[in-house]
């Protein structure tokens, strides 16, 4: 009996942080979205302009509004911090805080250094806070099953509080056979200490905040504060609604909210190639077929001592098109110090996928080291194609090997 030799790859995880699909939209899209399902929020009105901004502020004092907020929007929290919320005591300060915020490049600890340009800035009128609260929904992967999350340290970073004094978090989670009980919802009413007819306004907010979360098919919503006003109000002062993208073809309305302005470049030129790119920090550009093969490519460049610029998935296809689209995307990061393209041929057969490689290396300048992974269906074809085209890059057959490469040409 002929004796077979059988080798076993042991795959050990490395953590680092990628961002699920989800579309972002702006707090008074969060609370449009939120009033549709009943959810009590704090009145306001957008404005793009200096005038718009007065504007709104003369509507709300007719109905009664004598403070207001004018409230930065951009995709980042840590807006206060950062100097885009301001309070405004009347219509004159309203002009004032709306031309120092409308235009400014506004730095939070979400935007990174190079800040986010505010277009859009929110007139709300100002409440009277007696106490905040903090209130959120997403799914819980653990358990499969989606969680609430509320808090009496509205106001206040969840994190920290989940940090510092974890004891403080109610997590009530929704079985997706029953959904959302109203005994998990008074449950949390009552741990949040709400009384009479303010207990009563909460669980009615809780229970169409979730409802908003669910039919929606957001990934996250989150109301951070929740505030119980002086006049006994519940009420959402702020608001973060995560939609789910594989999801928006349900919500054709929902997806004509996205801000193009707000994402990243790179990203949006590849979703216009039907590629799925996240941009890292890193200076390996990466470019797979598959999110699980590249999931693990990430992983073993950051095992070899690399360090990944991106998650580039081009799909089961990765025809020369999608490969040249993806090779300009990932040059256009200055950061990326060597590209490593690594490709299983399953759909696509290998020779296919070199002669698209070949085809976009010659259409696009590639001034730094490219390594090149092959294999599954005719790799070795794919192989020799790589070999014979003339172009300056390195093949690879094992992982490993191509994460050496990789290294080896950064160290060089």
């Amino acid at each position: 009996m002929d004796k077979k030799t059988i080798v076993v790859y042991l795959y050990f995880p490395v953590q680092f942080t990628l961002t699920s699909a989800r579309m972002k939209v702006h707090e008074y899209q969060a609370k449009d979205i939120l009033k549709s399902f009943g959810v009590a929020v704090q009145p306001g009105i957008i404005a793009t302009t200096v005038e718009e901004a007065v504007a709104a502020a003369q509507k709300l004092a007719e109905e009664g509004a004598t403070l207001f907020v004018v409230k930065a929007q951009i995709h980042a929290g840590g807006r206060g911090k950062g100097g885009g919320v301001k309070l405004a005591r009347g219509i004159d300060e309203v002009r004032e805080k709306a031309e120092a915020i409308l235009g400014m490049n506004l730095v939070t600890h979400q935007t990174g250094p190079e800040g986010q340009k505010v277009r859009t800035i929110l007139i709300a009128d100002a409440v009277d806070i007696a106490k905040e609260y903090y209130v959120g929904v997403t799914l819980d992967r653990g358990k499969s099953m989606d969680v609430i999350m509320a808090s009496t340290e509205g106001g206040v970073e969840i994190e920290k509080v989940a940090e510092e004094t974890p004891e403080k978090i109610i997590k009530v989670w929704v079985d997706p056979a029953t959904g959302l009980m109203p005994f998990q919802v008074r449950q949390i009413a009552f741990g949040l200490g709400f009384e009479g007819a303010a207990f009563k306004q909460a669980a009615r907010f809780i229970a169409a905040l979730y409802q908003a979360y669910a039919r929606s098919d957001a990934s996250l919503a989150e109301i951070n504060p929740l505030v119980l006003t002086e006049q006994g109000d519940v009420i959402a002062v702020d608001a973060k609604i995560n939609l789910d993208d594989n999801a928006l073809f349900r919500h054709k309305d929902l997806a004509a909210l996205r801000d193009l302005h707000e994402e990243d470049p790179l990203e949006v030129e590849a979703a216009a190639h039907h590629l799925n790119y996240v941009k890292l920090d890193g200076n390996v550009g990466c470019m797979v077929n598959g999110a699980g093969l590249a999931m693990a490519t990430m992983d073993i460049i950051k095992l070899a001592g690399g360090d990944p610029a991106n998650f580039l998935d081009v799909g089961g296809g990765a025809s020369a098109e999608t490969v040249e689209a993806g090779f300009r995307i990932i040059l256009k990061d200055p950061n990326v110090k060597a590209i490593l393209v690594n490709i299983f041929g399953g759909i696509v057969r290998c020779d296919r996928v070199a002669r698209g490689v070949v085809e976009a290396a010659n259409n696009v300048e590639i001034d730094i080291p490219l390594i090149v992974r092959l294999q599954g269906t005719n790799a070795e074809e794919g192989q020799q194609i790589l070999r014979e085209s003339g172009l300056p890059l390195e093949t690879a057959i094992l992982f490993k090997e191509a994460a050496d490469k990789v290294n080896q040409a950064l160290a060089a």
